[in-house]
């Protein structure tokens, strides 16, 4: 047993998201909608599944504004938010100096702020990821068009031989997600990443030194998983309908943060009742609404 300080997350909000221009010249790629929701809901929910609670949040200097209007401290949800700049964006390993104060020795989870996240079963993953407090656990998702991301490639016996950045011939099928569970070792490792040829500090780097050590995991997503990228219009699109179609199908919420902080019992249900108020005019306020009508004055126990 180790008495490691609780897991703390970041969401990395930065960027200019030139593949989505011209949409993107007047407003931060993270606050666009995916259908009824703004995007970087759907990653910070990752990490309240995850359980945790203290997160950073790294945006662009002239996007901050718009965020913390959007969210507030986060106590509306149980939260703590700690508000952090990228200067420039110059790779995803650059997230672990950025927040090193922040982290002040506690492992982390880095989730992207354009990625979502949905499965049967999502939970306990996250929940098993987060309880290691030594290592890397970072997640493979099978895509028709692997050379678009960080590719692993596996042994015949399941290890993981390497990782590649945007490889011309990848490995495997199988892509990193946006989504990286370290320990606290995580911001000395990103020091010691020297820039790419793309002048980027990355991500893949990072994780080499875990493998190195041979304390990287990588957890295979399979079919049940659902894994969207909304860096490009048509992703954006796809994420939209994949919510909307769950959402209208099955009655149910995908990444609402007031649901999950109500289910994980950090705030009650006369919190619960009053973001119902604030949405009143929309389905989502509705569905908040019934949910504490439902609980009948309090919230359930658990997550």
């Amino acid at each position: 047993m180790t008495n490691a300080p609780p897991r703390r997350g970041i969401i990395l909000a930065g960027g200019t998201g030139t593949r989505l221009f011209p949409i993107t010249m007047g407003v931060s790629k993270q606050l666009l909608p995916v259908y009824d929701k703004p995007m970087v809901y759907y990653p910070l929910t990752v990490l309240m599944l995850a359980g945790i609670r203290d997160i950073a949040v790294i945006t662009t200097p002239e996007d901050q504004a718009q965020f913390r209007r959007l969210m507030g401290d986060g106590s509306q949800w149980g939260l703590a938010f700690t508000w952090l700049v990228q200067p420039r964006p110059e790779g995803l390993a650059q997230a672990f100096l950025i927040a090193g104060d922040f982290l002040a020795g506690a492992p982390a989870a880095l989730v992207l702020g354009d990625n979502l996240f949905f499965g049967h079963g999502l939970t306990d993953l996250l929940r098993a990821s987060a309880a290691s407090t030594a290592g890397a656990t970072v997640f493979g998702y099978r895509v028709a068009d692997p050379e678009r991301y960080g590719v692993v490639d596996f042994a015949p016996d399941g290890t993981v031989r390497s990782i590649v950045e945007k490889p011309a011939r990848p490995a495997s099928n199988y892509a990193l997600t946006g989504l990286y569970f370290v320990d606290a070792t995580a911001p000395a490792k990103a020091a010691r990443v020297t820039p790419s040829a793309r002048g980027e500090l990355e991500i893949t780097s990072l994780l080499e030194q875990y493998l190195a050590e041979g304390s990287l995991r990588v957890e295979r997503m399979g079919r049940g998983y659902a894994w969207l990228d909304t860096g490009t219009h048509a992703s954006l699109l796809d994420a939209a309908n994949f919510v909307r179609t769950l959402q209208t199908r099955q009655g149910l919420e995908v990444g609402s943060p007031d649901e999950i902080a109500f289910h994980q019992g950090w705030i009650d249900c006369a919190g619960l009742a009053a973001r119902a108020r604030l949405f009143a005019k929309t389905e989502y306020g509705r569905h908040l609404a019934r949910l504490a009508d439902e609980a009948g004055g309090g919230p359930p126990t658990g997550a």
